[in-house]
């Protein structure tokens, strides 16, 4: 039957038909919307999060600071005497034997004044034998009363100023002798040479007499500055137990190069300042360290690690599970019931990544490590090992066919 049947039976129009029929389709959808219990919120799966336990242990600590290298011994090379540069016999840069000829001065003047020299002790000592000769003579003659005393005594007097006379006549020689030794300039030490200052045929006199430097390669010194703060930052560590220095403060010293490598040998303390200096108010620090490879130059910028210190019962997390709020720093623990708590912590330095928690937290804590930026406190959290919440590595991709490979 149609609607326009049914609309006739029951003296309805059309029109009125189909409007009542919708209400109707309306209302039935209405009662069964009604009927039907809502859908229960979507549970929030528990965020995903690793952690560490909280084990108090010894641990040991390192200092670092920034250093120089300078030369154990750094000895100028300078002339003696005045004359004319004859030549540079050794090679600039190069490393140097004891005794090894660096320079050489033109001899012969020297030479002369040594020949004059021992020429005028050839003729102070016939002065001296004639005199002798003569007091001899004159001797037995005053015994006799041939001769008075007055002879006797200028006949002595006159053996004893040409003795004296001889005396001095060595001392020119040796004198003449030294300064032709001291032409030829060598090393008093094993070291590395430095340049040149004065050029061959320069003449040299006591204005510049500086020809060059000999540097003592090892052992080096390595000098570093601490400042008050931080003595007195580890001094109060010191005292308040924190931090246990080795026996006799006797730190094992590691030299970091400039380009991070660990310089072969170890150094320690052989030197501390008795005094701060008043300029820079830092306490100057030597370390002492073999070089014998030469590595290590001096005036070289590089870092020292001072290790023997240890942290007793010291507590270490990662520093990316410490963060900062308005109040200070906090970290986020899992409590018994595996939900988030905030807990406040006070921080001490910085060991490589991790920081070092002086107050906060006690042995058998759960920290969680990643995934702190998503939490809330009170929200529900899952423990996972940190291997399975790293993302997997993608897939390099394949290589290109550049169209030259063989087929």
């Amino acid at each position: 039957m149609t609607i326009a049947a049914l609309a006739g039976c029951l003296c309805i129009t059309p029109r009125h038909a189909i409007t009542r029929l919708a209400l109707a389709i309306a209302m039935i959808a209405l009662v069964d919307g009604c009927s039907k219990p809502p859908p229960p919120p979507a549970v929030k799966p528990p965020a995903e999060v690793t952690t560490t336990v909280i084990a108090p242990r010894d641990t040991p600590v390192s200092m670092e600071f920034v250093a120089q290298t300078q030369s154990s011994q750094m000895v100028n090379i300078q002339a003696r005497v005045s004359g004319f540069l004859d030549k540079r016999s050794y090679t600039e840069g190069d490393y140097v034997k004891p005794g090894e000829v660096l320079f050489r001065m033109d001899q012969k003047p020297f030479q002369v004044q040594l020949d004059g020299a021992q020429a005028a002790l050839v003729r102070q000592q016939a002065a001296m034998e004639t005199a002798r000769a003569n007091l001899a003579r004159v001797k037995p003659l005053a015994a006799l009363n041939a001769l008075s005393q007055k002879d006797l005594d200028d006949a002595t007097g006159q053996f004893e100023a040409s003795a004296a006379s001889v005396e001095q006549a060595k001392s020119s020689v040796d004198a003449a002798r030294l300064n032709l030794s001291y032409t030829t300039i060598t090393s008093p030490l094993a070291g590395l040479a430095g340049a040149a200052v004065q050029q061959d045929g320069t003449y040299i006199n006591v204005q510049n007499s500086l020809l060059t430097t000999v540097s003592a390669m090892s052992p080096m010194w390595v000098n570093f500055s601490v400042s008050e703060n931080e003595l007195q930052s580890f001094r109060t560590d010191v005292s308040k137990g924190l931090v246990k220095p080795p026996p006799n403060h006797d730190f094992v010293v590691d030299i970091i190069q400039a380009d991070g490598s660990l310089f072969s040998h170890q150094g320690r303390i052989t030197f501390a300042a008795p005094e701060y200096n008043a300029t820079t108010g830092t306490f100057l620090l030597r370390v002492s360290v073999v070089n014998p490879e030469g590595t290590l130059k001096p005036n070289q910028f590089v870092r020292v690690r001072l290790n023997g210190a240890m942290r007793p019962n010291a507590i270490l997390v990662p520093q990316r599970a410490v963060l900062k709020g308005a109040k200070g720093h906090f970290v986020i623990v899992v409590n018994k019931e595996n939900k988030a708590d905030i807990r406040s912590v006070e921080v001490g330095p910085w060991q490589g990544e991790d920081w070092f928690i002086t107050q906060g937290l006690a042995a058998g804590d759960i920290v969680v490590v990643d995934g702190v930026m998503r939490l809330l406190p009170g929200a529900p959290v899952k423990i996972v090992d940190a291997a399975a919440k790293a993302p997997t590595a993608p897939k390099p991709a394949p290589a290109e066919n550049t169209g030259d490979a063989k087929k």
